[in-house]
């Protein structure tokens, strides 16, 4: 445990003891969201982040460990460990390198060397290998006999090469030699499969580094590859690699040596570049599958984290065509107060864009409504179009487009039908669309992470990691926020820590037959024991608790903490509920130090106590950019090249972001026109949900393609 301990600690730039606490505090069952919020005297403060990179590590190191500890089990088992083997196995320190060592006593299926020993060839490939001086040919008319298949001498040392083929293949320290070449000097190379046109011809004739060739191309490479459109291939520096195979196992000029020789050039061209070409490009996989899932995750987190608009009597619409677009108000804690239908979208139908204005005059009238929500997929410019110019007669409302992605999913749900049992699909679509703009992290926490759109190549990436990411994505957002345990879904409580789906529903059954009045009350749950609530009561907010801490971030355990600290200070428990604005001057001029070691805490959670008696509950999204409410409406058609316009981030990839500018198609941000200074990827300039100012660059009605540039001169 120490050397891994030490290992962590240099991988993640972290003090020993740091890694030593933070492990110990996982091993035990504990949260990442508890360990990071409530343990930070252990761990020296880590975060989320540093704590989930360090948890993946430590996986991986035992991984890596057990696979360690098979691979010298089996070597043991069969006699061959000896002690500069065992040491080479204990320093290892990745898989391949594992692997690589472990090749030459792995049980092989039949090959061309194992015939060659079978045929009692071994002798001969061991006198080559010596390379001496004497004739090879002369030496292999020994091993001449037509029943075992060896009809000449020829025949016998192609026999013996193949044996010190397969051995030089084998080698482990040659392999990780020119795997490193492959990795520094090789090159991507890919063709077309097929004589026709595809979303793939930029690859029909592509060249890259495998140095320097990014993710998402990766990423393009292997679906073409897999779609059967793009032929791929890595291509080596033939002359260095054979020259290096040649140098670690060539060392005379006798005539075995040719022979040696002969076998080098065949094990690279035979056995060595064809298992290193796949080793390479499961390397490049591997790194564009994490870089994609980074990029993922951190547009999942933003797309979470985006400030919710509260105090809104929302509508909700789900646009469609033939029947029509569905219709929801929800109030401004997300309870549907009507629904209906709005034919507006069919050109012609005058009698129903009537009805439907009239409907919405009454929903608008009627329940106070002030935001419309629209959904952003099929007939929705056509349905924005039509909001718009009712907008006129409907004052104070204004409206926003929001994603629909993964709206379809919940609706088709389990889940949605037990909240909604009455309702069809595209009602409870209506409901949705409505509550993301609410509060989108409350609502898309409903939906499988992956279904929200955000990313790139989902479909392509290993989906046990992808799903891990996204899972924590969900649980950090959600624990950062907190939930108010009174109001909130199951869906919603089961994110917290400590909980999950199982726990969520009891808590909600208990919740509508006993209610919630305190966070104490939490420990009459069924199935919720004393570690679990460790976990989860400080993410859980009952704000009319008679104890204003349960309204707040701070944690059972620090209660008595807490008080010490108010009535140090010259304050009430009584203070608390509308935020004591002077907590922290007041605190200084107590002295931090002094004022922790009266509570019996530390620096790090007497800061945390101070800074929720100081705001009660705040909500972190709160300190960030509202989202953008609409009352007018473009078209494509309306967009020239160097028109400024205001947006709103969508999505973030690996070469740029799309950019909601108020058209119904999104505008591409090429990376090379995202900043007057270099960046290396997009998220370095901008987040999903930040509000940009943006030129159009060009666009293409016909390909429904917008370019746009966040350098003004940049074109």
């Amino acid at each position: 445990m120490d050397t891994m301990i030490e290992t962590l600690a240099r991988e993640l730039s972290l003090r020993p003891s740091q890694v030593q606490a933070a492990t110990e505090l996982l091993d035990a069952g504990n949260t990442i969201p508890f360990i990071a919020r409530y343990r930070k005297e252990a761990t020296g403060s880590l975060n989320d982040q540093q704590l989930r990179d360090l948890s993946e590590h430590l996986e991986r190191l035992r991984s890596l460990q057990k696979r360690r500890d098979e691979i010298t089990k089996a070597l043991t088992e069969q006699g061959v460990l000896s002690e500069t083997l065992r040491k080479k196995i204990a320093d290892a320190a990745t898989l391949s390198e594992l692997e690589d060592l472990y090749r030459p006593f792995r049980p092989k299926r039949r090959t061309r060397a194992s015939v060659a020993k079978e045929r009692g060839l071994m002798p001969l490939a061991t006198w080559l290998i010596r390379q001496n001086a004497g004739d090879p040919e002369a030496q292999a008319r020994a091993y001449v006999d037509p029943e075992k298949e060896i009809p000449d001498a020829q025949t016998a040392l192609a026999g013996a090469r193949d044996i010190i083929a397969e051995a030089i293949s084998d080698e482990a320290s040659l392999r990780k030699t020119l795997r490193a070449i492959l990795m520094r000097e090789g090159v991507v190379k890919t063709e077309a499969a097929k004589d026709e046109d595809s979303v793939y011809s930029n690859y029909y004739a592509f060249r890259e580094p495998v140095q320097t060739i990014a993710a998402h191309r990766v990423l393009a490479i292997n679906r073409g590859e897999r779609e059967a459109f793009l032929k791929v291939s890595v291509e080596a520096p033939e002359e260095r690699c054979m020259r290096t195979v040649r140098n670690m196992f060539v060392n005379g000029t006798t005539p075995a040596s040719e022979q040696v020789a002969a076998a080098c050039d065949d094990a690279w061209s035979r056995l060595l570049f064809p298992s290193l070409e796949r080793e390479v490009r499961s390397l490049l996989t591997d790194r564009a599958n994490e870089s994609a899932i980074k990029v993922f995750s951190e547009n999942l987190h933003q797309l979470l984290m985006q400030p919710p608009i509260r105090g809104k009597v929302t509508l909700g619409v789900d646009p469609g065509f033939r029947t029509g677009c569905k219709l929801a108000v929800v109030d401004e804690n997300g309870k549907v107060l009507d629904t209906g239908v709005g034919f507006f979208t069919l050109p012609g139908s005058e009698a129903g864009k009537a009805a439907a204005a009239k409907l919405i005059k009454r929903f608008v009238s009627q329940y106070g409504v002030s935001a419309i929500a629209i959904g952003n997929g099929t007939a929705s410019r056509e349905s924005e179009q039509f909001i718009v110019d009712l907008l006129p007669e409907l004052p104070g409302v204004a409206y926003m487009i929001v994603s629909e992605a993964g709206a379809s999913v919940y609706s088709a749900s389990k889940l949605a039908a037990e909240e909604f049992p009455d309702f069809d699909v595209t009602q409870r679509s209506a409901v949705s669309i409505a509550r993301r703009m609410q509060d989108p992290l409350a609502e898309l926490v409903k939906i499988e992470p992956k279904a929200i759109g955000v990313g790139q190549y989902q479909h392509d990436l290993k989906q046990n990691e992808l799903t891990a990411a996204l899972d924590g994505v969900v649980e950090q957002c959600v624990n950062l926020v907190g939930v108010e345990v009174s109001t909130a879904s199951a869906a919603l409580l089961s994110h917290v820590a400590g909980i999950g789906p199982t726990l969520a529903k009891s808590i909600v059954a208990f919740r509508e037959e006993n209610g919630i009045p305190s966070r104490a009350a939490l420990k009459k749950v069924p199935k919720l024991g004393p570690k679990a609530f460790e976990q989860c009561a400080g993410f859980l907010r009952v704000r009319d608790s008679k104890n204003p801490l349960d309204a707040t971030a701070v944690h059972p355990e620090s209660y008595e903490a807490a008080k010490t600290v108010l009535s140090a200070l010259g304050y009430t428990g009584g203070d608390v509920k509308g935020g004591i604005r002077d907590v922290g001057e007041r605190a200084k001029a107590y002295g931090l130090e002094t004022l922790a070691e009266k509570a019996g805490i530390g620096i790090p959670t007497l800061r945390d106590i101070l800074s929720e008696l100081q705001k009660p509950g705040r909500d972190p999204r709160d300190d960030l950019p509202k989202p953008v409410l609409r009352t007018d409406v473009l078209d494509i058609k309306d967009l020239k090249p160097g028109m400024e316009l205001s947006g709103t981030v969508r999505n973030v990839i690996d070469f740029g972001a799309f950019v909601d500018i108020g058209v119904h198609q999104d505008g591409l941000v090429h990376i090379s026109r995202m900043s007057e200074r270099f960046i290396r990827h997009p998220s370095e300039a901008v987040k999903v949900g930040d509000v940009v100012k943006v030129w159009v660059v060009d666009v293409d009605e016909k390909k429904k393609r917008i370019a746009l540039t966040m350098v003004k001169d940049r074109r």
